[in-house]
């Protein structure tokens, strides 16, 4: 570990794997039933909402503020922001799926596959500047290096249930559950490796903050677009809302670190 190049990609590496972690859950699981998952969906939409609104933004807010100064920061940050959802929407309009019908109230699990599709995608990108991040950080300074590492790998285990859920429930397959959670975690360390071996020399405040203001508009969009309205569609509402609260709380807590 005292080569600080191989000690920054260990880092990464470790904190990115850290999301397989909470793929675990779907060993535990008594049976497929719709209640959990209401609950599972509900918890990765406040989970992806928390990251977005108390990590995502407020880092692309401070680092915009620091390149352009504060007004120009502010305003960057709401433009990146914007340009995040509507690329998220825009994704989502090329993205074949099948509506919910209304007047059965059939919950169709190919929908919910797609569910758990987008956010592999979405936590991939989240990951990806975090990657980055945690190499640059563990770069220079390996003190600060291992404390990002271990609070985004606390972070990244309700992530990972966010990912292996809906997948898990959608396939039946414990396989794909842990391989879509891998590849949604891998972006983490193929974040590290490309700022080692190609983004060095141009990353900067600016690009990051950019990044990280794009990435939390879109799991903002996905958040309110695909997981909330899925997690409603079973006839659980209040399981769901609970659990979107409680998804949100389990983040605020891994500030702690």
């Amino acid at each position: 570990m005292n080569d600080p190049t191989f000690r920054a990609l260990i880092l990464s590496l470790l904190a990115g794997m850290s999301t397989l972690l909470g793929a675990l859950v779907v060993f535990v699981r008594k049976n497929n039933s719709e209640k959990l998952v209401t609950i599972s969906l509900g918890f990765a939409a406040g989970v992806m909402l928390s990251v977005s609104f108390t990590d995502l933004y407020p880092n692309a807010q401070g680092l915009l503020n620091a390149s352009g100064g504060k007004t120009i920061g502010v305003l960057l940050s709401v433009v990146f922001l914007v340009a995040g959802i509507l690329m998220a929407a825009l994704l989502d309009k090329l993205v074949p799926h099948q509506e919910f019908d209304e007047a059965t109230g059939e919950a169709p699990h190919n929908n919910l596959f797609r569910v758990g599709f987008v956010s592999t995608l979405a936590i991939g990108l989240h990951n990806f500047p975090e990657g980055i991040a945690t190499f640059m950080a563990g770069y220079d300074n390996a003190t600060l290096g291992i404390s990002i590492a271990v609070a985004i790998a606390l972070h990244n285990i309700p992530e990972g249930i966010s990912v292996a859920m809906p997948i898990y429930y959608s396939t039946g397959s414990k396989r794909k559950a842990f391989k879509y959670t891998f590849l949604s975690g891998v972006a983490e360390p193929v974040g590290a490796l490309l700022a080692f071996l190609v983004l060095r020399p141009f990353i900067n405040d600016l690009v990051l903050g950019a990044i990280f203001a794009i990435v939390a508009g879109i799991m903002v969009y996905i958040a309110i677009e695909e997981l909330i309205p899925s997690s409603r569609q079973y006839g659980y509402d209040r399981q769901a809302l609970i659990a979107t609260f409680a998804g949100i709380c389990m983040m605020l807590l891994t500030h702690i670190i």
